[in-house]
C-alpha cells in the first residue's frame, strides 16, 4: 500500500470519525433543544403556577371516600342529613348520624375536637383546637362574624360566603345554608341505600340470619335492593357495559364484512383495472383518514345521539383500516396453492374461498380482534359524545364535579372491561388461530 492509499484511508477514517461525533453529540442537542422549545412553548412552568393543588387533594379524597352533608336552611330552619348531600341519599325521617346531637341547639362533632353549632336565629359556632370561638350570624344574604383581618390560610371569608377548610371536614356557611361535610373512607351507600332494610346488616346475617323483611327472602330482597340501588345506579352501569361492548362489537365486525369484499378491489393481485384499485384505496384512505370521535359529531349531527351513531362511527373508520390491511394481505397470498384449486375446475368465487381465505384467515383474525380490544376502549369516548354506554354516565358524574366516587368507580369497571376483553381476544385468537409453541 503506497503513502498515498495509506493517506485516503486515514482521511476516510477522519471523516467517519467526524461523522459519529457530530450525531454523538448532535441528535441530543436537537432533542434539548425540542424540549426547551416544549416548555417555553406550551408555558410549562405556568402550568405549574396555575395549578390548584388543594382541588387535587380533594378530588383525590372524594375518589376513595364520601361526605355526610349537615345542612341547616337559614330561610326555614330545617336540618338535614344526607350522604354526599344527595336526596336520594338522604336519613330517613327521624334518623340522624351518631356524630350529630341537640334538638334545639344542633351540635356537631366532626372529630378531634372539631364542633359546629347550629344555634336559633340562625347563628352559628365553631370550636377548632387553636383558635378563637367562631361565631356567625346569617341575616338575609349577609353574613357577620368575629373573625380578625388576618386569616389563616385554610379560612376564607366575606359578608356574603365563610369557607373553613380542616382535617377534619369542611364547614360553608352562606346566607342561604349552613353546611358541614363530614368525611369518612369507603363508598358508602354501594351495596344498600338508607332506606333498605338492608342497610347495615352484615353479610352473615343476610345469608344466615332470621328473615329481615317480612315480605321477602334475604338473598332475594338483597339482591334486589343491590341491583336497584338508586344511589350507585348498578343496573344502570349493568346495562352501560352491556352496551358500550355492543357498539364495539358490532363496529368491528360490521367494517370486517364490508371490508372483506372490498379488499379484493384494492389488491393489485385480484383487481387487475387500475382505475377500480386506485378508486377503493381512496376510498380507503378517506375513510381511516377521519377519525372515529369526528365521524362521530358528523353522524350525531344526521342520525341523532344514540349507541347506533357511535357503531357506525367505528364501523366507518375501521372499514379504512382493515381495508388497507386485507388487501395487504392478500398481496401477499401464495399464488400455488390458488393455481391448485383452480386446476380442480373451480370458479373465481371458489378459487377466492378455498384459494385465498384460508392463507390469510390468521392474519384477518389477529387484526379483528385486536380492534375489538382497542375498540372497547375508543367505544368509552365515543358514548360520551354520542350519549350511549358507560362513557356517558362517566361524563355525566365528571360534570356534576361532586360525585368523583363514582366516577372512580366507573373508572375501575372500564378497567376491568378492558382486562376481561383483552383476555377474550387472547383466549379467542389462541381457540381459532392456536398458538405456536415457545
Amino acid at each position: 500500500m503506497t503513502a498515498t492509499d495509506i493517506n485516503a484511508v486515514k482521511s476516510q477514517a477522519d471523516q467517519l470519525f467526524q461523522r459519529k461525533t457530530l450525531i454523538g453529540f448532535g441528535i441530543p442537542a436537537v432533542i434539548f433543544a425540542y424540549l426547551v422549545y416544549i416548555f417555553f412553548a406550551f408555558d410549562v412552568a405556568g402550568l405549574a403556577g396555575r395549578a390548584n393543588w388543594d382541588n387535587a387533594v380533594t378530588l383525590a379524597s372524594d375518589s376513595w371516600s364520601h361526605k355526610v352533608h349537615v345542612t341547616r336552611d337559614n330561610r326555614s330552619g330545617d336540618v338535614s342529613y344526607a350522604v354526599e348531600g344527595e336526596r336520594k341519599g338522604s336519613y330517613p325521617v327521624g334518623q340522624r348520624p351518631d356524630w350529630v346531637s341537640g334538638d334545639d341547639i344542633i351540635t356537631i362533632d366532626i372529630g378531634a375536637d372539631h364542633i359546629v353549632r347550629y344555634l336559633p336565629d340562625n347563628r352559628t359556632e365553631i370550636e377548632i383546637p387553636g383558635f378563637q370561638l367562631i361565631a356567625v350570624q346569617a341575616e338575609g344574604r349577609t353574613l357577620t362574624s368575629n373573625l380578625p383581618d388576618d386569616l389563616p390560610d385554610w379560612i376564607s371569608a366575606s359578608n356574603r360566603r365563610i369557607g373553613i377548610t380542616t382535617p377534619e371536614g369542611r364547614i360553608t356557611l352562606t346566607g342561604a345554608r349552613s353546611e358541614v361535610f363530614n368525611y369518612f373512607p369507603g363508598w358508602e351507600l354501594f351495596w344498600f341505600t338508607l332506606d333498605s332494610p338492608y342497610h347495615g346488616q352484615s353479610f352473615m346475617d343476610i345469608l344466615f340470619g332470621d328473615r329481615i323483611d317480612p315480605d321477602r327472602a334475604n338473598i332475594t330482597g338483597a339482591l334486589s335492593d343491590w341491583w336497584n340501588n338508586k344511589m350507585w345506579r348498578h343496573k344502570d352501569v349493568a346495562w352501560a357495559i352491556g352496551e358500550t361492548i355492543l357498539m364495539a362489537f358490532l363496529g368491528t365486525m360490521g367494517a370486517a364484512m364490508l371490508a372483506l369484499p372490498l379488499a379484493f378491489l384494492a389488491a393489485k393481485r385480484f383487481s387487475p383495472i387500475m382505475i377500480i384499485r386506485a378508486a377503493t384505496r381512496r376510498l380507503f384512505d378517506f375513510l381511516r383518514g377521519v377519525d372515529a370521535l369526528i365521524w362521530t359529531v358528523v353522524l350525531a349531527r344526521a342520525f341523532g345521539p344514540g349507541p347506533l351513531t357511535g357503531t357506525l362511527a367505528i364501523l366507518i373508520t375501521d372499514t379504512g383500516t382493515f381495508g388497507k390491511t386485507f388487501s395487504e394481505a392478500f398481496e401477499n397470498v401464495d399464488q400455488k396453492q390458488i393455481e391448485d384449486v383452480s386446476s380442480t375446475g373451480a370458479k373465481p368465487l371458489q378459487r377466492y374461498r378455498f384459494g385465498v381465505i384460508p392463507q390469510v384467515v390468521p392474519v384477518l383474525l389477529a387484526q379483528i380482534l385486536y380492534f375489538l380490544e382497542s375498540n372497547t376502549r375508543s367505544a368509552t369516548i365515543i358514548g360520551a359524545i354520542t350519549g350511549g354506554g358507560i362513557g356517558l354516565m362517566l361524563t355525566q358524574a365528571i360534570q356534576t364535579q361532586k360525585d368523583w366516587e363514582e366516577v372512580a368507580y366507573y373508572i375501575v369497571l372500564i378497567v376491568i372491561m378492558v382486562m376481561f376483553m383483552d383476555w377474550f381476544s387472547g383466549w379467542l385468537r389462541g381457540r381459532l388461530i392456536g398458538r405456536k409453541d415457545q
